[in-house]
């Protein structure tokens, strides 16, 4: 690889320029020493001796632009390395380094040095980064002058995606020249990646969830087509079973219909004012019977009157039928579920109001629980299909709690139930603000 290290040339206009002004201090002082001479006010010899002197600092820039290029070829010293540049570098929100013509370190922020520590100051960057993928980039962009671009993945300590940018740039001189720099950018691809590979789990959860009623549908309808044509208590059993998996199917697509209305506005913070105590009572009326058909009873400990957050009723309905019916299903053996609400003064801390549904049951696994509001994720997966959970009630009740300005609390302990708590800002008029 060859690359080329010449001297920039000289910046013409400037160098005339400064030509200008120290012929024009020359011929000053010249004209004013002749002057004090002819006035017997200086003898000649002195006003020769300041002239040279006058004459030797006027020509001291021409003679710094004559040697710039014999210092540039040694190791670029003719780049300007002053404040400006230092503080436009460290002011970059991504980590960027500053490289010479050959490759060297001029500057680099502080977000650079932290996922570089290995870079220095006037040395090749090229020693330093040990990825492939940027020494092929760097050499690359050096050999052609062109910008590059270059993924990697760093390993260590923890796995993350990065872009690299190389990016040619000229820079001034202290003296008006220009130097070919390269100005490298890094760039964290990785919650970028990470959001593409939730969409493809999420689609092929969705599909296989979907999957798996179609396929039940499909096979019992060939069923009663067939061999169970004319055998009542097959298609009475059959169309039973059928029916079990249409509902869930259709309670699938209602969680993803819902949980996608709930992300496009997760930027909207709803104002209505609400009742929670008449969001609970409503909930709790409308899953007696299946709490009777569970043989669990359901104690609330709600306030007399009302207590006001800002929300939307419906969506607040959603979050707390699934967490009571979740309560219903999977903490039965425990015989109760316990829905209560309290208030926190300011006195006590941060005002909040809080709800929690607390079941009797088995509880949940220890390394179960940071996970449990993830999309499709299931403790049992065949337990919560016979439940006809769908996997999506707790992620859709934490987005709706998030949007309320909220915070769902789970708390377990293994064999002793299960305890979640929704906490809420209280209501707050627009004149209170």
């Amino acid at each position: 690889m060859t690359v080329d290290a010449s001297p920039p040339p000289f910046s013409k206009p400037y160098w005339l320029q400064q030509l200008r002004r120290s012929s024009l201090v020359i011929l000053v002082a010249g004209i004013s020493l002749a002057t004090l001479v002819l006035m017997h006010d200086l003898k000649l010899s002195s006003a020769v001796l300041v002239f040279f002197c006058i004459a030797g600092v006027a020509m001291v820039p021409l003679q710094m632009q004559a040697n710039m290029p014999a210092r540039g070829a040694g190791g670029g010293e003719q780049i300007t390395e002053g404040m400006a540049v230092r503080a436009v570098i460290a002011a970059m929100p991504e980590p960027t380094v500053l490289l010479d013509r050959v490759g060297r370190v001029l500057h680099l922020n502080a977000q650079a040095a932290q996922i570089a520590p290995a870079l220095r100051h006037r040395e090749l960057a090229l020693f330093a980064l040990r990825s492939p993928e940027i020494i092929a980039a760097l050499r690359d962009a050096i050999a052609t002058r062109e910008p590059q671009r270059a993924t990697y993945v760093e390993r260590v300590p923890v796995e993350r995606w990065m872009e690299l940018a190389v990016t040619p740039l000229q820079v001034p001189t202290e003296f008006g020249g220009i130097d070919n720099c390269f100005l490298m950018t890094f760039r964290d691809q990785t919650p970028l990646r990470r959001a593409e590979e939730m969409r493809a789990d999420f689609v092929a959860n969705a599909s296989h969830e979907l999957r798996t009623p179609l396929a039940a549908l499909s096979g019992f309808i060939d069923t009663l087509q067939g061999p169970a044509r004319d055998d009542p208590k097959a298609r009475e059993r059959f169309l039973g079973i059928m029916h079990a998996q249409a509902t869930r199917m259709a309670r699938l697509i209602d969680d993803l219909l819902s949980l996608s209305r709930v992300e496009l506005s997760a930027h909207v913070r709803p104002e209505a004012r609400v009742d929670l105590v008449a969001i609970l009572r409503q909930v709790v009326d409308g899953l007696e019977v299946l709490a009777g058909e569970r043989g669990v009873v359901i104690e609330t400990q709600l306030p007399e009157g009302p207590v006001f957050i800002s929300g939307d009723t419906e969506e607040l309905l959603r979050v707390f039928e699934n967490l009571i019916e979740n309560g219903l299903k999977y903490g039965a053996s425990g015989g109760r579920v316990t829905v209560s609400l309290t208030q926190v003064s300011p006195d006590e801390g941060t005002p909040e109001v809080r709800v929690a549904v607390r079941d009797y049951g088995p509880g949940i696994a220890p390394e179960h629980l940071p996970r449990l509001t993830e999309r499709f994720y299931r403790t049992d997966v065949g337990d919560s299909r016979a439940q006809g959970g769908t996997g999506l009630g707790l992620s859709l009740a934490k987005h709706i709690v998030s949007r309320h300005g909220g915070r769902l609390l789970i708390e377990s302990v293994f064999g002793k139930g299960a305890t979640f708590t929704v906490c809420f800002p209280p209501f707050k008029s627009r004149t209170d603000t």
